[in-house]
């Protein structure tokens, strides 16, 4: 108890030495089966501007596109679309909810002529990639989209018209799948021999990475994807930690000079799938989308209601665990 008291307390402190003013603009990248004007999507939006001051805008191309557009071309829309906002020209924050995350990676790593990413947070992101692919749900265009999942994933038509297939990672398939995924291969830059420096210096040059696992996690499978965790080449056992795989030893990406520098927080959450309470948005979001210019900053108007609200809650609110992996 004690130790919960002081930790959300640290984020009390922490929080009202932010100077909100200079806060950069944030975006917030929608996952699977979601759209930027639904409600939940807009009001999580919301709540993080309320929060930490800072501007923020959804972004992402609605339901039936999460499905069925191919996250090379999601990611290539949100490009030309963070290009074209002046409100980000000088530079933004990110926010990913699951597949959300592969966006907000491609936008990084991808987007050539964008301006720069300095803070990006991923709530329960696939990195990794999933093992398989979660049923969509009823409706006719979970139908269709449930008989394309029991497809050929790796085909072509599955890897042109269904997202999910672009992060399928079966690990006694990784033969057929760094030949034929359309897209996490790439992000990773898993591919031997077309390994690509660009994307690998963009991801190191991120100022701060936050990386969410939820520990109940029924839809990112393995769950420890959110922290670049997955099985061995070959097998469904023993699960790797980011630290055992060829990704974090090899460097593929620029994790490791990210972990190395102290830039990584990986946390863990004792809740399901993108379930994550206010208190816990204030402790291990909020602080990733404001400037902290000097430490003797006092707490500014509009991070009023999130101060009272973590102060209220000090004492009785579950916990958050942060560990290494």
């Amino acid at each position: 108890m004690e130790k919960k008291r002081f930790g959300l307390a640290a984020a009390v402190v922490f929080l009202a030495l932010v100077q909100v003013s200079v806060s950069v603009p944030f975006i917030v990248l929608h996952g699977i089966a979601a759209a930027c004007s639904e409600g939940k999507e807009a009001n999580f939006t919301q709540l993080l501007s309320n929060f930490s001051g800072s501007p923020g805008f959804a972004f992402g191309n609605g339901e039936l596109d999460s499905w069925f557009m191919p996250l090379a071309k999601q990611a290539e829309i949100a490009c030309e679309k963070v290009k074209q906002m002046k409100e980000l020209r000088q530079g933004y924050n990110i926010v990913g909810r699951s597949q959300g995350n592969l966006v907000a990676r491609g936008l990084i790593e991808f987007c050539d002529g964008g301006p720069p990413v300095y803070n990006y947070v991923s709530l329960a992101g696939p990195h990794a990639g999933i093992s398989s692919v979660p049923m969509c749900g009823s409706g006719l265009w979970c139908e269709i989209a449930d008989e394309l999942i029991k497809s050929d994933i790796y085909s072509d038509f599955i890897q042109d018209h269904l997202a999910p297939s672009g992060y399928l990672k079966i690990p006694t398939e990784m033969k057929k799948y760094l030949e034929s995924s359309k897209y996490l291969p790439k992000l990773n830059n898993e591919i031997p021999g077309q390994r690509n420096s660009t994307y690998k210096e963009r991801f190191a040059s991120l100022h701060n990475l936050v990386l969410i696992m939820f520990e109940d996690d029924k839809v990112i499978v393995p769950k420890d994807s959110s922290w670049f965790g997955f099985y061995p080449d070959g097998d469904f056992g023993p699960l790797l930690t980011v630290r055992e795989t060829k990704l974090f030893k090899e460097d593929w990406i620029g994790l490791k000079p990210l972990v190395d520098t102290g830039k990584v927080e990986f946390v863990s959450i004792d809740g399901a799938h993108l379930r994550m309470s206010n208190v816990d948005i204030v402790k291990y979001v909020v602080p990733y989308l404001q400037n902290q210019s000097s430490s003797e900053q006092k707490i500014q108007p509009q991070n009023q209601g999130a101060f009272a609200y973590l102060k209220e809650k000090i004492s009785h609110h579950s916990y958050v665990i942060v560990k290494k992996p």
